[in-house]
């Protein structure tokens, strides 16, 4: 099944983060993002100017509470920054992949 077409699933805790091997699989279905440390993944979107990047951010949180999975949403002048895991587990979970495939097609 595509991530986008998934919904991200409130997550409990009690359950490992997603170990390297399958961080892997998903980084392959999305593009740009990066996985640090193995805790969480993160992409920058460039725009030009501030206006346009403050809309994407709005929408990237609007997505947020439809999913409710809440990402770190960093704005500056034509960038804007997301950073996502699942904070009950301090790791990657597939929420966090499917989040990062719908925030694409925002874009």
């Amino acid at each position: 099944m595509n991530l986008n077409s998934k919904k991200c699933v409130p997550c409990r805790g009690g359950i490992p983060p997603l170990k390297n091997n399958e961080i892997k699989k998903y980084l392959g279905e999305i593009k740009g993002w990066k996985a640090i440390r193995n805790h969480h993944i993160e992409k920058t979107f460039l725009f030009k100017n501030f206006e346009e990047a403050l809309a994407f951010a709005n929408k990237v949180g609007k997505l947020a509470e439809k999913e409710r999975h809440h990402p770190d949403i960093y704005l500056s002048w034509g960038k804007v920054k997301i950073i996502t895991y699942t904070h009950k587990i301090n790791g990657l979970h597939e929420n966090d992949f499917i989040l990062a495939a719908k925030i694409d097609e925002i874009r």
